[in-house]
């Protein structure tokens, strides 16, 4: 049997580190987009900017389970090795000022961090 050549080429991406995530769906796709915030200063001017990168990811619902499945696997390895994986202090005292905050203006708290999508 004759082996056949195949061409293939590999298109890499940059490293990206992502600081918030939205997950979105519709009856045939899981959408992850992968946010990387960036603040900048611009000297020019006295208002804050930042830079917004994103990548989007879309599988459909069963990839997205075997995802999870392996995620799951992944975070429970490097728990057994490092420890529970747990949010970091200067997180969880920005959470409790930012409520503190929003109790004093009147608003509601939000259940869900809106780092997070």
């Amino acid at each position: 049997m004759a082996q056949e050549q195949i061409n293939l080429n590999i298109s890499e991406g940059e490293p990206f580190f992502a600081h918030e995530v939205t997950v979105n769906f519709t009856p045939t796709q899981m959408t992850l987009d992968m946010k990387c915030i960036t603040p900048r200063t611009d000297p020019r001017s006295k208002k804050p900017s930042f830079h917004l990168k994103h990548n989007v990811v879309m599988m459909d619902p069963w990839h997205a389970k075997a995802f999870l499945e392996v995620l799951t696997s992944v975070v429970k390895k490097y728990e057994d090795e490092f420890g529970k994986i747990q949010k970091p202090k200067a997180l969880l005292k920005a959470e409790k000022k930012q409520k503190e905050l929003m109790k004093e203006l009147g608003e509601k708290v939000p259940e869900v961090p809106t780092y997070m999508g």
